[in-house]
């Protein structure tokens, strides 16, 4: 299974112990769902777990059944129904909406009250029209809703739990979305995915652990590049004097260094400084060199 998958699988596994809970639950489900209107209420998911709970969410919250429900053995998306009138009408009520008119898609804060309502609707809202990256890839999460206005008034509910998500638009949908990992993290562990926000945590701390280790392998591979290219440099001006005019005229100190290069060409400033006899700094070392290249590119009368 998808990461997303498995977040809600794990969001499932929770028990339906209160009827306030249930009915905060399925308010979410229904304002991020397929439909929800007067004559008709479709949740479409592809959610195995998903489509487990929910009639007994409904039966909890609501003590009714689905008008139509998908085949036990199906397989993909599967789809749950309500056309009868009284059913959504006893929903409506439990939401302090009217019965017979339009249905108002906006959040009614009041049926929220209730200590863990709050975190419930929003648990709602994810199962019903969220999804969440694997956080391998990269970090992402989203809930979409055809409502405009739901969708603003969850994010100011969200604020209210300090998350602060961005928002956006596709197509007819409203999207809120996290790109940061913590706080994906806190709005999983929110609703009461918690396996999935640690592994939110691990997979930072992994990126972050092989993203340093990346980053000190290139740091090495360009100094060890430069030493080469360095040593190679030096090599070429030693034997362009070799050949040109020999070593012996050079001062002491330098024709010292050179030997010590030509003896050592993989060695460091650093090794080669400390090869010297007697030993010199690193900068001494490599201002000898350096006299040595300024004369082996400098023309002979």
């Amino acid at each position: 299974m998808s990461f997303s998958a498995d977040a809600k699988a794990e969001l499932c596994s929770g028990r339906i112990e209160k009827r306030s809970l249930a009915v905060a639950e399925c308010y979410g489900i229904l304002l991020y769902c397929n439909t929800f209107h007067a004559n008709e209420i479709r949740i479409i998911t592809a959610s195995p777990d998903f489509s487990v709970r929910l009639p007994r969410l409904f039966w909890k919250a609501f003590s009714l059944n689905f008008d139509v429900l998908p085949p036990e053995d199906a397989l993909g998306k599967r789809s749950f129904c309500i056309t009868d009138r009284a059913k959504i009408g006893r929903i409506l009520e439990a939401f302090g909406a009217e019965t017979g008119g339009p249905v108002a898609h906006h959040i009614n804060l009041s049926v929220l009250e209730e200590p863990g309502c709050a975190e419930a609707f929003v648990r709602g809202a994810f199962l019903a029209g969220g999804s969440v990256t694997d956080p391998e890839k990269r970090f992402h999460l989203e809930l979409a809703t055809s409502h405009q206005s739901v969708s603003r008034e969850l994010r100011s509910l969200l604020l209210e739990m300090d998350l602060d998500p961005r928002e956006a638009s596709r197509g007819a949908h409203a999207l809120l979305y996290f790109k940061k990992s913590d706080q994906i993290a806190d709005f999983l562990a929110h609703v009461g995915a918690h396996v999935a926000a640690v592994s939110i945590h691990t997979a930072k701390v992994d990126k972050e652990m092989r993203n340093t280790v990346t980053r000190q392998i290139n740091c090495d591979t360009a100094n060890a590049d430069k030493t080469v290219s360095a040593a190679l440099k030096q090599d070429a001006a030693i034997r362009k004097l070799l050949k040109r005019e020999g070593l012996d005229a050079l001062p002491e100190a330098l024709r010292d260094a050179a030997f010590l290069r030509l003896a050592n060409p993989e060695a460091s400033l650093a090794d080669l400084a400390l090869l010297s006899n007697p030993p010199v700094t690193k900068s001494c070392l490599s201002h000898r060199l350096n006299k040595i290249i300024a004369l082996a590119e400098k023309e002979t009368p």
